[in-house]
């Protein structure tokens, strides 16, 4: 029980400094390093393995990080910063904003306000598998999609609401933490997309849609909004967006076949995987890797410019040093913490006690789902604490008899839900700032939606694998 208030201590600590802006990566490293030295003084804990100490144990604490850093940037690490690079690229081409502006077109032929806004979701969900970037996305789709709902008469705040959740529930190869569960399942990432994302993501996207419908309508009404007259006003609010996108942006639209492009990595992963052609491995690397040349030639056919277009992976590179000094140092900083959480014996404290107290697979469950959610709208990031967390849930789910599976997915879904409900998330805030409203107001409004959709993960998750 000690290690438990000591760990209540410095997690406290831990989400203190990153309320107060601190930079995660070292507020998460600085407490993993302090719990490991505690669990040094008072004997809770090995640090490394025995066969893997550097002899000296104070030493053992950087020898830990430096065996994550080697384990991460060589794996995971180089999986997380290859998308990033990717996604970077289609952006850099334009295929992005080609894709997003392909998928709206059905939507603009519908004359109901809050049913567009409703499949704007399902719409927005679906890009994120291809662009993801929740707030790559939400900008795209505040160029496009936003117009669109402003000139049906929704109005700007469940609109930019919307839009703010189109990516909140991280799915797809392409998905950081996406990868870092399938990982720590030890599943492939194709499998863990198709059967068990997919399945659970269904059910979920319906129930946002649905609530997204019903709840902005009901804030527009109280509001006083008038859905019909903001139409007939729409005009100016559309130009005032153009204005802030700029009209170099819109003159460069790439060629409509641009679309395909960011479709490419998960056509090839799914293609040559067990669930289709077995014969051939295609890593999500890889896979990243070959999209990349096929869009360098579809640049260089574009431009006819040798020197600009191989000048242009230059783009690619610099994203994923961006990647490996953001993404990659978080995931080990995240474990860095995960592991003094687990040496100074709070993760055996809990089990045990849960145990006990004759708590199953369903109880231990919840709350590993609630600490990832609250600590996502605390610290305004999915990534943070799923990646500080996520370590810990092959020990736990052991312990009560489960696939780890079972238990990650709605750990990792609940962080990228609660997410949407941080008014100091990146998504939120971007697209806030697009629109002139407040962030506060718009996760008010966000908040109904991302409740019944965590209800539904853990809903879905207990009927469909438990």
């Amino acid at each position: 029980m000690f290690g438990v208030i000591i760990a209540l201590v410095i997690t406290g600590f831990v989400a203190r400094l990153i309320l107060k802006k601190y930079k995660p990566q070292p507020v998460l490293m600085l407490g993993g390093m302090i719990l490991m030295s505690l669990a040094i003084i008072l004997g809770t804990g090995e640090i490394v393995a025995e066969d893997s100490s550097t002899g000296f144990i104070w030493f053992d604490i950087f020898e830990f990080i430096k065996n994550t850093f080697s384990n991460r940037a060589g794996g995971l690490g180089l999986i997380i910063i290859a998308v990033a690079g990717f996604a970077r690229y289609m952006d850099h081409t334009g295929a992005s904003k080609a894709l997003v502006g392909l998928t709206i077109k059905p939507l603009q032929k519908l004359n109901k306000p809050y049913l567009v806004l409703a499949l704007g979701y399902l719409v927005g969900q679906t890009l994120n598998i291809f662009v993801p970037s929740a707030t790559g996305v939400g900008l795209l789709l505040m160029v496009t999609m936003y117009p669109l709902l402003i000139s049906l008469g929704v109005s700007k705040l469940a609109a930019t609401a919307m839009i703010g959740t189109t990516a909140c529930m991280d799915l797809g190869p392409a998905s950081g933490n996406a990868n870092l569960a399938a990982s720590t399942a030890d599943l492939d990432v194709a499998i863990y997309f198709a059967q068990y994302q997919i399945p659970v993501a269904i059910a979920v996207a319906l129930t946002i849609a649905l609530l997204h419908y019903f709840t902005q309508k009901r804030f527009d009404i109280k509001a006083g909004h008038n859905a019909l007259q903001a139409a007939t006003e729409a005009k100016e609010e559309v130009e005032k967006l153009k204005a802030h996108e700029g009209e170099a942006a819109a003159d460069d639209m790439p060629p409509l076949i641009y679309a395909l492009l960011p479709l490419t990595p998960l056509i090839l992963i799914f293609t040559f995987s067990s669930m289709m052609i077995d014969t051939i491995n295609m890593h999500v690397v890889t896979a990243m890797l070959i999209s990349l040349f096929v869009s360098m030639v579809f640049e260089f056919i574009r431009y006819k410019d040798a020197e600009k277009v191989l000048g242009s992976i230059m783009v690619f590179f610099d994203a994923m040093g961006t990647s490996f000094a953001r993404v990659v140092t978080l995931v080990v900083a995240g474990e860095t913490f995960a592991r003094g959480l687990t040496s100074i014996g709070a993760i055996d404290t809990v089990i045990n006690a849960s145990q006990n107290a004759g708590f199953g697979a369903v109880p231990m469950i919840l709350i590993m789902t609630g600490i990832i959610a609250a600590a996502a709208v605390i610290m305004g990031s999915g990534n943070a604490p799923f990646f500080a967390f996520a370590a810990l849930a092959p020990d736990v789910s052991a312990q009560v008899g489960i696939p780890a599976v079972v238990m990650l997915l709605p750990m990792q879904f609940a962080a990228s839900i609660a997410r949407s409900v941080s008014p100091i998330t990146a998504v939120i805030v971007a697209v806030s700032g697009v629109s002139d409203v407040n962030p506060v107001d718009v996760v008010k409004r966000t908040a109904v939606p991302m409740a019944g959709a965590l209800l539904v993960t853990v809903i879905m998750n207990f009927v469909l694998f438990l």
